[in-house]
């Protein structure tokens, strides 16, 4: 007689599938895996892929820097001068020598300052790009420090430079440079020779002195082999000597003092411990 236990070892009868497969469930694939695309394929597509965008970009730039060097819209329209007072703007522009139509981006830049700073009044230029089609040259001036006599007056600046003739009367704050040749003007038109450095760096001396024996002092004659010789604004000639400056200036302030009222025509202060004056033709 059947019991309704059943026993642990024995099987469960195989249990009927009471709901109706819908097309939906039929049409489903159950149990089967996706193939994958093996990895070393994947890597050498990539490879591939990254080899033909290297090969192409050297011609994709050479194509854009083409088109940036020869389209118009990059083609230099205007030029504009800055920062020039003395020297006419017109003059800078010659020499600067930039074709108009000319690209941006060919432009020499090093070149164009290089033609600009042998303009004697120039002391540095900069060139500035601004897209799409202006150029700004910038310019920094030498300024006039004292003028040089040499059958007439040049303007000279604070390097020892000769920067130009002197178009107006003026009356310069510090003493006047003579005794230069005119091949030594010549050469200061590119760099300072050495008599005019010594000049400019005398006038230093005098103006740090501190006192108004700057303005006592009208003119520097750079001829003598001796070396500078000076001229107060009452026709007294100073013999300064090659060295020590300084201290000498510092002797010659005293001593143009004790002689400002008598008819003293030279004073030698060459010599280390004395003076020698020269009154009225005789020593």
């Amino acid at each position: 007689m059947p019991s309704g236990l059943s026993s642990p070892r024995s099987r469960p009868p195989g249990l009927p599938d009471l709901g109706e497969r819908s097309a939906f469930v039929g049409g489903q694939r159950i149990g089967r895996v996706r193939r994958r695309r093996p990895r070393s394929v994947a890597r050498a597509l990539r490879v591939l892929l990254l080899l033909v965008l290297l090969a192409a970009l050297p011609l994709a730039l050479g194509l854009g820097a083409r088109w940036l060097l020869t389209t118009p819209r990059f083609a230099i329209a205007r030029v504009d001068v800055r920062g020039a007072s003395r020297v006419p703007p017109e003059r800078i522009l010659a020499a600067a020598a930039i074709a108009p139509g000319t690209s941006i981006f060919r432009l020499d830049t090093g070149a164009v300052v290089g033609r600009i700073v042998t303009i004697p009044e120039v002391r540095r230029a900069e060139i500035v790009r601004e897209l799409p089609d202006r150029v700004v040259i910038s310019v920094e001036e030498r300024r006039p420090f004292t003028l040089v006599h040499a059958g007439r007056l040049h303007w000279l600046d604070e390097e020892g430079r000769l920067l130009g003739p002197s178009s107006e009367a003026v009356a310069p704050s510090v003493p006047v440079v003579s005794g230069l040749s005119e091949d030594e003007l010549a050469s200061m038109r590119t760099a300072p020779g050495p008599k005019a450095r010594a000049a400019i760096a005398l006038i230093r001396a005098l103006l740090r002195s501190g006192s108004v024996l700057a303005a006592e002092i009208s003119e520097i004659d750079m001829s003598r082999r001796e070396g500078p010789v000076l001229y107060t604004v009452d026709g007294v000639e100073v013999r300064l000597g090659a060295e020590d400056w300084e201290e000498r200036l510092a002797r010659l302030e005293g001593v143009l003092a004790q002689v400002a009222t008598q008819d003293v025509r030279t004073v030698d202060l060459r010599f280390r411990d004395q003076v020698v004056f020269q009154r009225g033709g005789a020593r």
